[in-house]
């Protein structure tokens, strides 16, 4: 299913789109645990028109962009970067998650330029994003392309013994 003898695409989740990213939103928390901050269960028991308004308001949002990751037309990656009217000059990078089926073929890194080349355009000079404490790809990923770590460690959510970072990455002027 992840074949890249087709160009992989980098896109914006549209409005119509919603139950296929609540299915990958859903699959990513299922497969990864212990990647994000927020959990299956707690997902799975929002209402679709919650789902449809995400996606719906990040469309049209100049402060939201909402990627998949697709190869063959079939959506296999998520990134969701998001700035805040209080931190006006600061992108969060959230949700980002790429199928274990089509890993290591570089399709994270493309996310990330997206987001990268996305956040000063809409005015932000840092970006930033938390990650679990590992050495993991992930961590990888996020030094190679020039993140780095900064403050103190904090629990990756309530009752998790497990601890995330916050990375960020200076961003060139517009």
């Amino acid at each position: 299913p992840c074949s890249m003898s087709a160009m992989p695409t980098i896109r914006r989740i549209q409005p119509d789109e919603w139950p296929r990213y609540r299915g990958l939103r859903l699959r990513a928390l299922l497969e990864s645990p212990d990647a994000f901050g927020s959990t299956h269960a707690l997902e799975s028991a929002r209402p679709d028109d919650l789902w449809a308004a995400r996606i719906a308001d990040a469309a049209v949002s100049p402060r939201d962009l909402a990627l998949f990751a697709e190869v063959n037309g079939a959506p296999c990656g998520l990134a969701w970067c998001k700035i805040f009217e209080a931190e006006p000059g600061v992108a969060h990078l959230f949700q980002m998650w790429v199928a274990p089926e089509c890993r290591g073929q570089g399709l994270g890194g493309q996310l990330l330029k997206q987001a990268i080349a996305w956040a000063p355009a809409a005015g932000a000079h840092t970006l930033r994003l938390g990650v679990t404490v590992a050495d993991s790809p992930a961590v990888r990923l996020y030094r190679a392309y020039g993140f780095a770590p900064v403050g103190p460690l904090e629990p990756l959510r309530e009752g998790s013994a497990l601890m995330a970072m916050t990375m960020e990455l200076a961003l060139a002027a517009d």
